[in-house]
């Protein structure tokens, strides 16, 4: 050989397969998956309902012994729930309101369900800041347009629930209901 030049190496090629070292990058990855999961569940799991609140997802209820012109309360998922009995007059008045010129227009066909047009189920929670509006009991002040009224604010509803003046900004909310029968409500 001359100087200068050194001797060729052999070329050692990588090994082929699975080393060790793949084995432990594997079982540590694996291991930091299953830690946080352990870590993360509890904390997505405490946002799930708790026993209480899923024994109130649905009441029913029997509105047979509600007279024309009057409501009751009642609750459901912790928040007052006002079902109205409506006279064929209120009904009348309440399809006479251009809903074109309403701060939140929806006809009382849009509130109520099919066929059942006398019936008006509302969250009896006030939109502008929660308070429970007057109106569904004997003798309780219905506002200016013979509705609910917001003591708190306030805020007048129709008897279609609308809101009509005041500070709130939404109509009466209308939960999700179905008729089991002429009288019979599941709210939820």
């Amino acid at each position: 050989m001359a100087s200068g030049t050194q001797a060729p190496v052999a070329d050692n090629p990588a090994p082929q397969g699975e080393t060790r070292r793949d084995f432990l990058y594997i079982a540590t990855g694996a291991t930091a998956a299953v830690g946080v999961g352990a870590v993360v569940w509890p904390l997505v799991n405490q946002m799930n309902p708790s026993a209480d609140v899923l024994a109130l997802a649905s009441i029913e209820l029997d509105l047979a012994s509600i007279e024309e012109g009057m409501a009751i309360k009642t609750s459901w998922r912790g928040k007052p729930v006002f079902a109205r009995h409506l006279t064929a007059a209120e009904i009348a008045t309440a399809n006479q309101v251009d809903v074109s010129g309403l701060r939140d227009p929806q006809s009382l066909a849009d509130r109520t369900k099919e066929g059942n047009a006398k019936w008006l189920i509302t969250l009896g929670v006030c939109t502008h800041l929660g308070c429970v509006p007057l109106g569904a009991g004997q003798g309780e002040s219905r506002g200016d347009f013979g509705g609910y009224f917001c003591p708190c604010h306030g805020s007048h509803y129709d008897t279609a629930g609308r809101i009509r003046k005041g500070p709130a900004p939404l109509n009466l909310e209308v939960p999700p209901y179905v008729f089991k029968s002429a009288t019979a409500v599941t709210i939820g």
